[in-house]
């Protein structure tokens, strides 16, 4: 029975991981459909060797600062095969490594959104290294390990853990708040903001690819959610319908905020269950309702303001929907997983308050770090002809659909003479 128990353990952490993986494809799709189309190779390349770059760093540096866990051991170790092994039976640490690993690649996704049409390639990579090896981990580590001590002196102060059962801190606000540093450390595209105080509207490329990428993130978020229980004694009908009420919120307030703007009402889904992630085990679904309505409305509105207000060029919001409805769900985990309000309690609204806090500042310190040292060291922005001409051009040498490009002609010389054309034109505008 005991290893029937723990190979049901293993599949059901690795349906968890293969769902959060299979949630890339929809951050690739949710920026391919924001940005325009040349940009959108770049986007989709990013996603991609950034989920493996990330793997690696977490493989190699991460897990071991986190949890003090170490793979540099033989097969039969670390699988829990060999004599004495202190490694759980049937690989299900392998796996738990999977299933976590898929969340660390969320901060250098969230980050993409942001950054998206004018950073560097290879600079990001360096970022994404960087903050998956070192930064992320540490907080991970501290939240949802042992690390510093730190939740026993949250425990000690606010007479409870801080609570972020799948991450509505621990994962999106960190993303958003880095990712909000990294887009000041960048600044905005070219052309986005005038000097007579006009704001260019860019509007999104392809809202059918937009909306594909959220519905992927939504079913792969039931995996994202449920799967966090990380066994199957743990797992949780009430996580799956407070994520489904959540969802339902955000798109319903979104809807009505945002004036029936597709990107808005698309990602008024992921607002809600970004902010639901930390208190779905907890929390009643009416609780659930309500605070992914107000992520909905919370999106929508941060996202006006940064745009059209602040003017921070922010191209997917992904402050507005992680940093801000990250932290949103941090704290109304700590309101509604009361049990005065129908929660199952064994939270505070005290410790809530203070480990979100604690995630904010350490998230927006590490971007700044970060990328303010690559801007330093490397340079972070494509050349303002690179950045005309498009990522995909500049970067890749080919375009999502060469055939508008050459005008049918797949050869290298057709790409090769429209780059110069377009490394021209921006000469020209320039004078």
């Amino acid at each position: 029975m005991e290893v029937t128990r723990t190979g049901t353990d293993v599949l059901f952490v690795l349906l968890g991981a293969v769902m959060v993986l299979a949630m890339h494809a929809g951050f690739a799709f949710l920026e391919l459909g924001t940005v325009r189309k040349k940009n959108q190779v770049n986007a989709l390349v990013k996603i991609i060797t950034d989920f493996a770059v990330s793997t690696l760093a977490y493989f190699f540096i991460g897990y071991t600062i986190a949890y003090g866990v170490s793979f540099l051991a033989s097969a039969g170790v670390i699988s829990g095969k060999a004599a004495g092994s202190h490694f759980a039976p049937a690989g299900y640490d392998l796996v738990k490594f999977f299933f976590l690993a898929t969340f660390a690649a969320a901060i250098p996704a969230i980050v993409s959104g942001g950054i998206a049409e004018r950073s560097k390639f290879w600079p990001q990579l360096a970022a994404t290294t960087i903050l998956v090896g070192l930064a992320y981990p540490t907080f991970e580590g501290m939240a949802w390990g042992t690390r510093l001590g730190w939740q026993d002196m949250i425990k000690s102060l606010f007479g409870a853990n801080f609570h972020d059962f799948a991450g509505s801190v621990v994962v999106h606000a960190v993303g958003g708040w880095i990712g909000l540093a990294a887009v000041l450390m960048l600044g905005a595209r070219k052309g986005r903001y005038r000097k007579d105080g006009h704001v260019v509207a860019i509007p999104p490329s392809n809202i059918p690819f937009l909306a594909l990428g959220s519905w992927i993130l939504c079913v792969g978020w039931f995996g994202f959610n449920v799967m966090s229980a990380q066994g199957m004694d743990n797992i949780s009908g009430l996580v799956a319908l407070n994520s489904l009420m959540a969802m339902v919120g955000g798109i319903l307030t979104a809807l009505i905020v945002g004036r029936n703007d597709p990107g808005f009402v698309h990602n008024g889904a992921l607002a809600g269950l970004v902010a639901v992630c930390a208190g779905s085990d907890v929390m009643h679904p009416v609780g659930a309702l309500v605070t992914g309505g107000l992520a909905g409305a919370l999106f929508v509105w941060a996202f006006n303001l940064c745009q059209n207000k602040w003017r921070i060029d922010d191209v997917l919001g992904v402050w507005a929907l992680h940093g801000l409805c990250g932290t949103l769900g941090g704290i109304a985990c700590g309101v509604f997983g009361l049990k005065a309000l129908g929660g199952l309690g064994g939270v505070t609204l005290g410790a809530q308050l203070a480990g979100t806090a604690t995630g904010v500042v350490f998230a927006f310190a590490a971007g700044l770090v970060v990328y303010g040292g690559l801007k330093l060291a490397v340079g972070i922005r494509l050349g303002e002809e690179e950045e005309f001409m498009g990522a995909d051009l500049a970067i890749h040498h080919i375009t999502a659909y060469p055939e508008e490009v050459a005008g049918g002609a797949e050869d290298g010389a057709a790409m090769a003479m429209h780059a110069h054309a377009a490394a021209g034109a921006a000469q020209r505008v320039r004078a």
